[in-house]
C-alpha cells in the first residue's frame, strides 16, 4: 500500500489542495475547504488521514498535467533549516573541528521556495546557485519544551526540499548565511506531504540528489548527527512549534560547491531529490528575467 500523498496546487491560478493518485488529483478543497481553507488547517486539526481516506474514495478531479504544484504548506509560520547535519558534511568544512555540540540553523522565507516541476531561478546577482537535497518534517501538534521521548508525536507529515543556496552570498558577512539562503524562488518544497505514521517510516530514509541524471548526493537519515527527536526538543526550547511549521533537516555531502571546480546549477539543468516512501521532487533552472 503506497503512502497517502496530499498536495497544494493551483488550477488556472486558483489555489486548491487534494489527494494525489497515479491517475490525477482528487480535489479535497472543494469538499472540505469551508472547514479547512488550506492544508495547514487540516494539519492543525489532525485530519490528514481523514482527508487521505476520503481522497481514496473518489476518482481524480484533475489530471496531473492540468495543475501547477505549490509548496505543500501555504504561509507556514516558520521554515527552520538545519545546517551541517550529516557526518561527512562536517568533514567537508576541513576546519579540523569535531562534530558540533549544537545544530547550526537559519530561517527561510516562503517566497524563497517554489513547488515541484517549477523552475528554480538563478538570480542576476550571482551564478553560484547550488542544490541541497533534504528530508523535511512538518509539525502537527504544537508545543514548547518538548521532551525527546515525546518529540515524534509532534510530527504531522514529511516532504522534501531542494534547499537551493547562493554560495557566494552566504559568505558576505562574518556570522550569517541568511541572504544566500533567501533569494526568491531559489529552492523548492514538495511535491506533496506524506502523513507521518510511525518512527520506522523516518528512522533510516535513503535520500538522493541527481543533477541531469547523475547522482550527486546519497545518504540516509539514520546517520544524522542531530536526529529528528533531538531537533524537535532543541528547537522547542527557544520557540513554540506550531502546526504547519517546516523543519528542513540537513543535506548530505555532494553539493556543487564542493566539486573542483564547483558544479553550480545553470539554466536547463534538472535536479531530482528522491526519498524512500516520499517520492521525487523535480525542478529545472532558469535565469532571472
Amino acid at each position: 500500500m503506497a503512502h497517502p500523498r496530499l498536495a497544494t496546487y493551483t488550477v488556472n491560478g486558483a489555489p486548491k489542495y487534494g489527494a494525489v493518485t497515479d491517475a490525477g488529483i482528487v480535489d479535497l478543497s472543494a469538499r472540505f475547504g469551508k472547514e479547512y481553507p488550506t492544508l495547514r488547517e487540516v494539519i492543525a486539526a489532525g485530519a490528514l488521514m481523514k482527508l487521505a481516506d476520503e481522497g481514496a474514495r473518489h476518482a481524480p478531479d484533475h489530471g496531473l498535467d492540468a495543475i501547477a504544484w505549490q509548496p505543500p504548506i501555504p504561509s507556514p509560520e516558520k521554515i527552520i533549516c538545519i545546517g551541517v547535519n550529516y557526518p561527512d558534511r562536517n568533514a567537508e568544512y576541513k576546519d579540523g573541528q569535531d562534530a558540533p555540540k549544537y545544530p547550526s540553523m537559519f530561517m527561510r522565507t516562503p517566497r524563497s521556495f517554489v513547488g515541484h516541476n517549477a523552475p528554480l531561478v538563478r538570480p542576476r546577482a550571482s551564478t553560484q546557485l547550488d542544490y541541497e537535497g533534504e528530508v523535511v518534517l512538518v509539525i502537527g501538534k504544537p508545543g514548547r519544551h518538548i521532551k525527546e521521548g515525546d518529540a515524534l508525536d509532534h510530527i504531522a507529515a514529511i516532504t522534501l526540499c531542494n534547499e537551493g543556496t547562493i554560495r557566494d552570498w552566504v559568505r558576505h558577512a562574518k556570522f550569517n548565511v541568511t541572504q544566500g539562503k533567501n533569494f526568491d524562488s531559489t529552492g523548492s518544497l514538495g511535491p506533496w506531504i506524506v502523513p507521518y505514521t510511525s518512527e520506522s517510516q523516518i528512522a533510516d530514509i535513503r535520500l538522493t540528489t541527481k543533477v541531469n541524471g547523475e547522482t550527486r548526493q546519497d545518504d540516509r537519515t539514520g546517520r544524522l548527527i542531530f536526529g529528528f527527536r533531538y531537533l524537535i526538543n532543541y528547537l522547542s526550547t527557544f520557540t513554540t512549534l506550531v502546526a504547519g511549521d517546516v523543519i528542513v533537516t540537513g543535506t548530505p555531502t555532494g553539493a556543487g560547491a564542493r566539486f573542483d571546480p564547483p558544479c553550480y546549477l545553470k539554466p536547463g539543468d534538472v535536479i531530482e531529490i528522491e526519498a524512500e516512501g516520499v517520492g521525487v521532487l523535480k525542478n529545472g533552472v532558469i535565469d532571472e528575467a
